[in-house]
């Protein structure tokens, strides 16, 4: 014990901290930092530091390991410099202990700075929902970081049940925070009804002790984390990164697009089969995220939203598929029939998909009863024909078929009366994990409809738009294998999610809170809003999740990708050996007598003759010379590179 309490004070002076004891070892317990600002007590016999900054707020800061009691505290001492992650090693997480005094006081929370794999990092809690706790990691000093910077770390958040612990709150998830999203979290963290709720130990005399766990990781790889890549961010991508890994991650789409044939003169500019292929085949076989160039280069692009796309998308595939095999396929997929009814006549129609109205709803369910309703037509609105008078008339929707796959595209805008053109509708809105339409006695389907056909659905894609600040607008929850797991593709990260949470805060909607100042309310408005949703009926799911394999995909695409890889891999290997070696011009006695000879022009040789060699840069010049001397013995005609290049 005496000998780690003189270490401990041997390494306290030398970073400039006075031991209170006065000098007495074996009775020394705290220091007083003379350099930082606050207090820093050291339990001889425990991991622990902590860090007392107010009278309000203790702070406890420890590393999960007990190698070295002294790892914390040289962690503070060290000096704040911002470096990029990539060149920092996987760390051990560091604990924060905080204890909130006064907790019901303030709406609003910020933990003490704390240090984790040498950043500083926030927790922040806010009490602005009615309804909820929200608490956040922030990294305190983004602000200074180098331009481009970017953490990935993960971290857990909770609340601790000071009675019992076995009660305590906790959440985990991991980011890659950069200068657009700073911090991450959980808005709906706990409710304040069970914060509040007797016999727990969340709040005990006014205090809540908050623990939050900071890992931070080297560098974040989709691919090992997660087994999948995403795709490259562009300006004009939008939606569709979200929607080509919505249909990449539908095995018998997939296996359609590769066999749809091709020609040797396609080129991937201007087929797009062909570049959706490249994509998906990069997607597959690939160990990085994967850049949409080539497909954005061969299609003619108009303002569509994401369901407009896809529909223009495949029925490009579906001309290049007439009189195939593969003929149709997709149309199968994707395709429904409704009835259009009204007073006098039904006309049977197709839909690729469907809009639904979110204004006024609250789920998939209201917009479905919505779409179906029947619409009287009265006054001037009234039907008419030919040589009759105007009566009314009622029109409406019943559908014969569902799609196997059913794709649903929410209308999250509407005109604005004010001459701003459209707005965004942010009304709460629920997705259902599970959409039964056959519920209420089969009231959405016609009398045509097949009696035998379940249409009960499973919720495989939710293709969200967020217009906040912390995030870009568009991503899309996907469950590849319509498992339990769901994972987020966020242009190029591809992050593993708890949906029960992070679901529930892309609903949108704003809240009635009170600001604790004279009883005044106000909005908290969540700005993430399901965009488009896409279901998988219960019945085709073995059909549309077929196995996919290399047998899979069409020989020739194989053949032509794998080529391309090859030649990618040699220029890249050129460029990289380019710095290594240099062409130098070898001119011998000969030239230059020839040269001078006929009198022709200024220069005494001419550069377009003469051997050329790539060389070396380590080689010295007589080697050279000795070696070229050779060369021009053996042969007089031009050495190739490979014969020249010395190493």
């Amino acid at each position: 014990m005496d000998d780690i309490i003189k270490l401990t004070s041997k390494v306290f002076r030398r970073r400039g901290f006075v031991p209170c004891c006065h000098g007495r070892p074996s009775q020394c317990r705290v220091f007083i930092l003379t350099q930082l600002t606050g207090l820093i007590l050291v339990e001889a016999n425990s991991d622990s530091c902590f860090v007392l900054q107010q009278e309000d707020d203790e702070m406890l800061v420890t590393q999960s390991t007990s190698a070295d009691v002294l790892q914390p505290m040289e962690a503070v001492a060290q000096a704040e410099t911002a470096t990029t992650f990539e060149s920092k090693p996987v760390v051990d997480p560091w604990i924060l202990h905080w204890k909130i005094k006064n907790f019901s006081k303030a709406k609003k929370h910020s933990s003490a700075i704390f240090h984790s794999g040498g950043y500083k990092w926030q927790v922040l809690i806010s009490l602005n929902s009615v309804r909820h706790l929200s608490m956040y990691l922030k990294v305190a000093d983004a602000a200074n970081l180098p331009y481009g910077w970017s953490i990935c770390s993960q971290f857990s958040l909770a609340v601790i049940d000071q009675i019992n612990r076995k009660y305590t709150v906790r959440h985990e998830t991991h980011h890659k925070f950069n200068a657009r999203a700073s911090n991450r979290g959980f808005q709906f963290f706990m409710a304040l009804c069970k914060l509040k709720e007797r016999g727990k130990g969340y709040i005990v005399n006014d205090t809540v002790i908050v623990e939050a766990e900071v890992a931070v990781k080297a560098v974040y790889d989709s691919k090992t984390e997660t087994g999948y890549v995403g795709l490259k961010e562009m300006r004009v991508t939008r939606y569709m990164n979200s929607l080509f890994q919505t249909l990449y991650h539908i095995p018998y789409f997939r296996k359609v697009v590769y066999n749809i044939p091709g020609t040797e003169i396609d080129t991937l500019s201007r087929s797009v089969p062909l570049a959706l292929q490249s994509l998906f085949y990069k997607v597959q076989h690939g160990c990085s995220s994967v850049a949409m160039k080539n497909l954005i280069t061969s299609f003619v692009f108009m303002q569509h939203d994401a369901l407009q796309f896809n529909r223009v998308l495949c029925e490009k595939l579906e001309d290049k598929m007439k009189g195939t095999i593969v003929e149709g396929r997709i149309r199968e997929l994707f395709e429904g029939r409704y009835t259009k009814l009204d007073d006098r006549s039904a006309i049977n129609e197709s839909f690729f998909g469907l809009r639904l109205d979110v204004k006024g709803c609250q789920d998939v369910y209201a917009s479905f009863d919505k779409y179906v309703e029947p619409e009287r037509f009265e006054g001037d609105s009234k039907d008419s024909a030919a040589q009759c008078e105007r009566q009314d008339a009622r029109k409406g929707v019943r559908f014969i078929d569902f799609p196997p796959v059913l794709q649903l595209q929410l209308e999250g805008f509407e005109y604005n009366g004010w001459g701003s053109g459209t707005v965004k509708i942010n009304d709460r809105y629920k997705c259902p994990m599970e959409l039964d339409l056959d519920q209420g006695n089969r009231k959405y389907l016609s009398r045509e409809a097949d009696i035998g056909v379940r249409n009960v659905y499973t919720l495989y894609s939710v293709l969200v738009y967020s217009d906040g600040v912390h995030c870009g607008p568009y991503y899309a929850f996907i469950r590849p294998t319509l498992s339990d797991q769901w994972y987020k593709f966020h242009d190029e990260q591809v992050t593993k999610e708890d949906m029960n949470w992070d679901l529930e805060e892309q609903y949108g909607g704003e809240e009635k809170t009170n600001s604790g100042f004279n009883n005044t309310l106000f909005k908290l408005t969540n700005y993430s809003n399901p965009n488009m949703l896409v279901y998988v009926r219960e019945g085709d799911k073995e059909k549309i999740f077929c196995n996919m394999d290399e047998t899979n995909v069409a020989k020739h695409i194989r053949k032509r990708f794998e080529k391309e890889d090859e030649e990618k891999k040699q220029k890249k290997k050129e460029k990289a050996d380019y710095h290594l070696s240099s062409i130098k011009k070898v001119v011998r006695d000969e030239d230059l007598s020839e040269r001078t000879s006929k009198d022709i022009g200024f220069d005494l040789v001419d550069h377009n003759q003469g051997s050329s060699f790539y060389i070396g840069n380590q080689i010295p010049s007589i080697t050279f010379k000795v070696y070229s001397k050779c060369l021009h013995c053996i042969s007089g005609s031009l050495a190739s590179r490979d014969n020249a290049l010395l190493s």
